[in-house]
């Protein structure tokens, strides 16, 4: 991932900005401070700045006493640096499949590649017995290839997976059967009903899969 790989290059607090905001639904300088052990001002900053550029942007938060708080998040020009699997070249292919082989091929090779992958991630789920361990391994497996992906409690105690990043949209938008099929997949390597959800929040989208026991 992109974001990895400028973490590695540049010691810069900036990287470590964008990714707290991209596993967030906003953040206030303050709370990035906070995180970042940063001054106030150090992290105001680099905020004013990004969001002069047109990488972020800030809303309003109501709060209990005083004024609304300012709160910052990443807008879609900083997407570049998040990857997409459904990339141009892939849906030219799917396409061309389904005029070779009739509409049910696109969907047909996507099933079979989540199998596929299902399969890899099922041989490094296998040693775990515990269903908490298994969301966090599968949650590091989803980070890696893109997802963004956080272990998380509901307020009712039930685990979910949380995807930050949704580097499958494209293809989903083409072929919905794929939330079908990833939802299957989930299921079989977790061993238990699975059921997604999508949260959007001024303009952020996060994809919840409820792990039902």
């Amino acid at each position: 991932m992109a974001l990895t790989t400028l973490r590695t290059l540049f010691h810069s607090p900036v990287v470590d900005i964008i990714h707290h905001l991209k596993h967030s639904q906003g953040m206030t300088v303050r709370e990035l401070a906070r995180h970042l052990k940063m001054s106030y001002m150090g992290v105001k900053q680099h905020c004013v700045e990004m969001e002069k550029n047109g990488y972020m942007d800030s809303f309003r938060r109501a709060v209990p006493h005083g004024r609304p708080e300012k709160l910052y998040r990443l807008t879609v020009k900083m997407d570049a640096l998040f990857p997409s699997i459904g990339c141009e070249v892939v849906v030219e292919m799917l396409e061309q499949a389904e005029r070779n082989f009739g509409p049910t091929a696109p969907e047909k090779l996507l099933h079979s590649w989540f199998q596929r992958k299902a399969d890899t991630w099922a041989f490094k789920l296998q040693k775990e017995t515990s269903l908490e361990n298994k969301a966090i391994t599968l949650a590091r497996l989803r980070t890696a290839d893109g997802h963004m992906c956080m272990v998380e409690s509901s307020q009712m105690g039930a685990l979910r997976l949380v995807d930050y990043h949704q580097p499958l949209a494209p293809l989903m938008d083409k072929y919905p059967g794929l939330v079908e099929i990833e939802c299957d997949v989930l299921e079989r390597l977790l061993g238990q009903p699975v059921e997604r959800a999508v949260q959007e929040f001024s303009g952020l989208k996060q994809v919840i899969f409820i792990i039902k026991t």
